[in-house]
């Protein structure tokens, strides 16, 4: 079984070790999209403190006011004098103005003071946060980025039957919080709305001074969203947006979209930069969740197969990108292979195939073995249909599998 990085078990093991280590160390930057658990995060570490933790909101309603601020590290540095060692959790760090700043301040006091305190800062603007961090914070701190769940953690984490949890992420996602929804469309459908779509592309995108056409974005969001796992070409997405915008305003868009862990635009492969960067961009929508904020109800293997399909291939894509690893996907007509990963999980070129498949089907797949024999092909397909591929000597999994542990190793 592979790593699945960026997941909430193994950030959570991450930042116990570093909490493990002599303090003070660097600030722990815990960054990621709305609802994937960063504060219950902070709160299980702060449950394993011992009355050595401090949490603090920077979104509490007394935050505003003066004074508060530096009241906290008081009451910081006086428990790791008490404590001997003491742990500062700050959520939600992006609300303060000047955050990086005052944080640098404390920082830097910390270590010229010799105060035994820990810092954990979380944000969930990954655009405002990552920016602040390496513009003041630069060497002071290691970032954890909390990603969308996979469908091992809504096992592990929150009892979902194994032979359930890939189909779920499918159809409806990893949203942790909306699980419990997940027998009512229209409030699940709510939730996602109201509490990632609308807090991320309505209030931490638009705080960003690049964002001079609001309703521009959630057009492009919202095409994406309605585009997932397939290529689309930058002009296209300009002639479905009701206002008007050049070419480069959408592509930074889609940019932003990306920070903000909603979409990647993901390139073509190409071993030459200039082709890679003339070819029109793959979209994949990070969270499967964020699909499902059309009014259409999520598709059936038998009820609609394409766009079924579309949807299983853009999870096994998302998975990888929320893993950490580097995807672009490959065509030279009349071939084509869905995607390529390159990273901890080796070089791997995917092929995502639902209901029933033919030798053709893979026809694209067999010439990318054929000019890159280094990269490692897979085939992605439903249990009990491996036979085809098998025949032609191409590795196989069964997606459902693939959704739960990753790709087999070599």
């Amino acid at each position: 079984m592979v790593v699945l990085d960026h997941t909430y078990s193994a950030v959570l093991a991450q930042l116990r070790q570093r909490l493990r280590e002599p303090a003070p160390g660097r600030v722990q930057l815990l960054t990621g999209p709305r609802q994937v658990g960063k504060t219950t995060l902070l709160g299980e570490v702060e449950a394993e403190g011992d009355g050595r933790t401090l949490y603090v909101a920077a979104d509490a309603p007394e935050a505003v006011l003066p004074g508060w601020w530096e009241l906290q590290w008081q009451r910081a540095r006086e428990l790791a004098a008490g404590r001997g060692t003491a742990i500062l959790l700050l959520d939600e760090v992006q609300y303060l103005p000047g955050w990086s700043r005052l944080l640098k301040h404390e920082a830097d006091r910390l270590r010229r003071e010799r105060t035994r305190l820990h810092v954990v800062v979380t944000g969930s603007s990954a655009l405002e946060v990552g920016a602040g961090a390496r513009e003041s914070m630069a060497g002071r701190f290691e970032r954890l980025r909390l990603l969308h769940w996979p469908a091992a953690e809504l096992v592990g984490r929150l009892g979902m039957c194994r032979a359930e949890a890939p189909g779920f992420v499918v159809t409806h996602g990893g949203c942790p919080g909306a699980v419990a929804f997940a027998g009512d469309e229209r409030r699940y459908r709510r939730y996602v709305l109201d509490s990632i779509v609308e807090p991320a592309v309505g209030r931490d995108l638009l705080h960003s001074e690049s964002v001079r056409k609001p309703g521009m974005l959630r057009q492009v969001f919202a095409v994406a969203a309605g585009h997932p796992a397939q290529v689309v070409a930058l002009k296209k997405i300009q002639g479905a947006l009701q206002d008007r915008g050049s070419l480069s305003t959408v592509a930074h868009y889609l940019d932003l979209l990306g920070e903000a862990c909603l979409v990647a635009a993901v390139p073509k492969f190409s071993r030459h930069v200039v082709r890679q960067r003339a070819a029109p961009p793959k979209l994949i929508v990070l969270n499967n969740a964020l699909l499902g904020t059309a009014q259409a109800p999520p598709p059936s293997p038998d009820g609609d197969p394409a766009r079924f399909g579309h949807w299983v291939e853009n999870a096994c894509a998302a998975l990888a990108l929320n893993c950490g690893q580097q995807v672009t996907w490959w065509r030279d007509e009349p071939h084509e292979v869905d995607f390529v990963s390159e990273g901890s999980w080796g070089r791997l070129a995917v092929e995502v195939k639902t209901g029933v498949c033919t030798a053709l089907d893979f026809a694209g797949l067999l010439e990318f073995r054929r000019r890159f024999p280094d990269i490692r092909p897979l085939v992605l397909c439903d249990a009990g249909r491996e036979s085809v591929a098998a025949r032609l000597h191409l590795p196989v999994q069964d997606w459902k599998d693939y959704l739960l542990s990753g790709p087999p190793p070599e």
